[in-house]
């Protein structure tokens, strides 16, 4: 599959998505929430940055409530459209999330909760597809680019994918583009 562009690999990855049965999403979903969990970042962590996943996407609102359940400072990105980037805020509920910019649920602009990059312990984060060098391959906005490129270069940047979005190699790496740290499959 490295032969495809990166709209090719985006294309094909989002149909395996949508297409696969909603059953073996949960179960996948359920696995890779148990090894996140399991993790000593986890452990540590006081302030963990999720996405909050869509329809499809490896779930993170059970991870959300078991780090809230620890008391942990739970915070989600809201996409500022006119920056072009993300905010990083922090919710006190699951509950606190709605639909917002591109149909991905976030919570409320509150100036209060909002969280400064150097101040999360640990960053998860979505992609449409990865490879063996840990390279991230987004929806194509730049969104999490740009954030990761101002997250310092010490906090763990953990992908949750089911085994079918991380590839041998992905193409046309930018300079810029940083790596995670960590990706866990199903």
């Amino acid at each position: 599959m490295s032969a495809l562009t990166k709209q090719e690999i985006r294309k094909k990855i989002l149909d395996q998505i949508r297409t696969q049965k909603e059953e073996d999403a949960f179960r996948k979903s359920q696995a890779i929430c148990q090894k996140f969990l399991a993790l000593p970042v986890f452990h540590k962590a006081k302030t963990i940055l999720f996405y909050a996943s869509c329809k499809g996407e490896v779930d993170t609102f059970a991870m959300m409530g078991r780090a809230l359940e620890r008391n942990k400072h739970v915070a989600v990105p809201i996409a500022d459209t006119g920056e072009k980037r993300i905010r990083i805020i922090r919710i006190l509920s699951t509950k606190d999330l709605h639909p917002g910019a591109y149909g991905i649920p976030e919570p409320d602009h509150r100036p209060d909760r909002e969280i400064a990059p150097e101040a999360i312990d640990c960053v998860v984060v979505p992609g449409v597809a990865f490879d063996r060098a840990k390279n991230r391959l987004g929806r194509g906005e730049g969104y999490y680019d740009r954030f990761l490129s101002r997250l310092p270069k010490t906090t763990p940047v953990i992908a949750l994918a089911y085994d079918f979005q991380v590839l041998d190699h992905l193409p046309g790496l930018e300079p810029h583009d940083r790596p995670v740290t960590l990706i866990l499959t199903n």
